[in-house]
C-alpha cells in the first residue's frame, strides 16, 4: 500500500456525528457519500483504514473523488469537509429598475464617445456608473437589459411599428 499524502484519521466524536449525518434522511447525497468516504478511509484505532481503490469498488465513486475528499478533510479540517464550499464569486446584487434601465436606454441610443461607432456592453456598464445609476453592474446585465428592448440602434426603425405589410394586406394572400 502505497504512502498517502493526506491522511484521514477522525476522533470518536467525528465517527459519531458521522453516523449520525448517515442516520437521519435529511442530508444530500453529496453529503452521504462524503460522510461514507471518510469514515471508510479513517486511519485511526478501530477505523477500516480501507485504501482507495476498495472504497471507490464500494460506494461507486472515482478515485479522484475519494482523493478530494481526504484532501479537502486535512486543509479544511472536519466540519468543512462535509459542508458545500461558499463560491468565491461575486454575487450579482445589483438589478436594474425601470429607472435604471431608461437611463441605460438613453445613453445607448445617444452618440457613443469619440473615436467610436458604437457603444459596447463595457462602456455602457462603465456610463452608467460614472454617472452614479448604479454603485456597480456587470456588462452581462447591461446586455440582458438591452435584449428586452425591442428595438435595435442599428437599424432604420425604432420597433415601433412594423415595416413589412400586413399578411391580410399582401397581394398574395387574396385569392
Amino acid at each position: 500500500m502505497s504512502q498517502k499524502k493526506y491522511v484521514v484519521t477522525l476522533s470518536a466524536d467525528e465517527r459519531d456525528h458521522l453516523d449520525d449525518l448517515l442516520r437521519t434522511g435529511k442530508v444530500s447525497v453529496l453529503v452521504r457519500t462524503q460522510t461514507r468516504i471518510l469514515l471508510r478511509a479513517d486511519q485511526a484505532d478501530g477505523g477500516p483504514a480501507l485504501d482507495d481503490e476498495t472504497i471507490a469498488d464500494q460506494l461507486e465513486v472515482g478515485l479522484r473523488t475519494i482523493s478530494r475528499v481526504r484532501r479537502r478533510f486535512v486543509e479544511r479540517g472536519f466540519e468543512d469537509c462535509v459542508r458545500r464550499k461558499k463560491q468565491d464569486r461575486p454575487s450579482r446584487v445589483c438589478k436594474l429598475d425601470g429607472a435604471a434601465e431608461a437611463r441605460l436606454i438613453a445613453v445607448a441610443c445617444s452618440t457613443p464617445p469619440d473615436g467610436r461607432e458604437a457603444w459596447t456592453m463595457q462602456m455602457l456598464a462603465d456610463k452608467l456608473i460614472a454617472l452614479d445609476v448604479v454603485e456597480a453592474i456587470f456588462d452581462e446585465t447591461v446586455r440582458r437589459a438591452l435584449k428586452k428592448v425591442p428595438s435595435s440602434r442599428g437599424s432604420r426603425s425604432s420597433g415601433a411599428s412594423r415595416t413589412d405589410p400586413a399578411a391580410s394586406s399582401w397581394p398574395g394572400w387574396r385569392t
